[in-house]
């Protein structure tokens, strides 16, 4: 199976998470992984203040927008506009459980229409040049998994979708929140398998469970054109820092985690210079250095200093002495 260079390795929309530091400390820890934004509604983008909502550094490419919504006329016209910003591909959630999405009737609620979402697809496939992909989930509540499944690809590939994202479990929209939808519904991963099978000509990316590569290239070798890394990728950043060489072939983008801070201090740099605080950015790096001696120090000093008015990229480097120099690291481990 050859695969699309495309959709090999990416990183999910994740609300409150994948903000553009975020997705721009990604691109320094990977040159190829794909950056998914946070979900943006469509009436926030038509309605609200879209250089705000939509801004993204040049450096963060590949970059998709994804949108939640269910109505096609309103998702066309925010497709259109998330290609005009540049970004590469338009991701329309039907994955998403929170009582948000619930109330606005769209997210993981559209896996009960497969209909509407073929005609969503089939809006901003009429309007914007650039892919328009799906993440969804396998159903929700009592629906039978592998009927949802087909009936919303079925759907939706006939509509045009480029790609198909499945996060592998189901959504229970009632009696389970969102946090716990991320894990308590079991993984089924066979029903991706065979969805990829059914589909041989569509991209299938699977989501959900995923934390090592060698799981992950597993995957790829045998049964998906995809994998796309959510919680493991935030949460262990480091990670990252092997995708390029064991996934695409390529050279890292950095050649360690120390190499890849001093990659992102121009960009805290420049952020700073624009106003934006210090910590703001530095939470999306605390997980960086995690199972490495000086880790809970480099965690605490960004935590307590990072959040004070005034801090600059001097926060971020005494940080990382912590990690660097073993002396100062057991200093402070001491003191702890």
């Amino acid at each position: 199976m050859k695969l699309d260079q495309r959709f090999i390795f990416s990183v999910a929309p994740m609300m409150e998470w994948t903000d553009r530091h975020c997705r721009f400390f990604h691109r320094v820890l990977s040159r190829h992984a794909r950056l998914y934004t946070e979900m943006v509604t469509t009436a926030a983008i038509l309605r609200g203040h879209r250089d705000r909502l939509l801004a993204y550094d040049a450096a963060e490419h590949p970059v998709a927008l994804q949108l939640g919504g269910s109505d096609p006329a309103d998702l066309a016209a925010a497709a259109a506009i998330g290609a005009d910003f540049g970004y590469d591909e338009i991701n329309l959630n039907i994955g998403c459980p929170s009582d948000r999405v619930q109330e606005g009737a769209f997210g993981a609620c559209l896996m009960r229409e497969p209909a509407l979402v073929g005609d969503c697809v089939a809006a901003m496939k009429a309007r914007v040049s650039i892919p328009v992909t799906v993440k969804c989930r396998l159903g929700v509540d009592d629906q039978d998994p592998q009927e949802a499944l087909h009936a919303l690809a079925e759907s939706v590939i006939a509509a045009g979708a480029d790609a198909l994202i499945v996060h592998a479990r189901k959504a229970w929209l009632k009696g389970l929140s969102p946090r716990e939808n991320r894990d308590v519904p079991p993984l089924d991963y066979g029903l991706v398998h065979a969805l990829k099978q059914r589909f041989p000509q569509t991209p299938v990316i699977l989501n959900g469970g995923l934390v090592r590569l060698d799981q992950m290239q597993e995957q790829l070798q045998q049964h998906v054109d995809g994998v796309m890394v959510g919680r493991a990728a935030y949460q262990d950043p480091a990670l990252l820092l092997d995708v390029d060489r064991l996934l695409f072939g390529a050279e890292p983008a950095a050649e360690d985690a120390f190499a890849a801070i001093e990659l992102f201090m121009p960009y805290v740099e420049r952020r700073l210079a624009e106003g934006v605080p210090l910590h703001a950015m530095t939470r999306h790096i605390l997980g960086l250095f995690n199972g490495r001696k000086g880790a809970r120090a480099w965690r605490r000093h960004l935590a307590t200093e990072g959040v004070k008015p005034g801090a600059d990229a001097r926060i971020l480097r005494e940080a990382l002495a912590y990690v660097r120099d073993p002396a100062r690291r057991d200093m402070a481990e001491a003191a702890a």
